[in-house]
């Protein structure tokens, strides 16, 4: 099932954290792999329950399936994409 990429708006401030170069390559992984499997990655627990993680190298992308979309909330280094801002 192919399902609908959407970004949250502060997905911007995020990217604008990485190098141009990192954040192209997180955002054509994001394309190519959460579009055709989006719920085969985990689910998370806590604080963060029913919330769902992909792994790009030492980044992270924490997002939500929503019928035929995944939104997605946040993307960040796996060291501080879990602390609340």
């Amino acid at each position: 099932m192919a399902y609908n990429i959407v970004y949250k708006k502060s997905i911007q401030r995020d990217l604008k954290r990485l190098s141009k170069a990192e954040s192209q390559r997180v955002l054509n992984k994001i394309e190519e792999e959460l579009s055709e499997n989006a719920d085969n990655y985990p689910v998370l627990k806590g604080q963060f329950t029913g919330l769902r993680k992909y792994r790009i190298g030492d980044y992270r992308v924490i997002y939500a399936i929503l019928g035929d979309d995944v939104l997605v909330l946040r993307i960040g280094h796996r060291k501080e994409v879990y602390k609340k801002k």
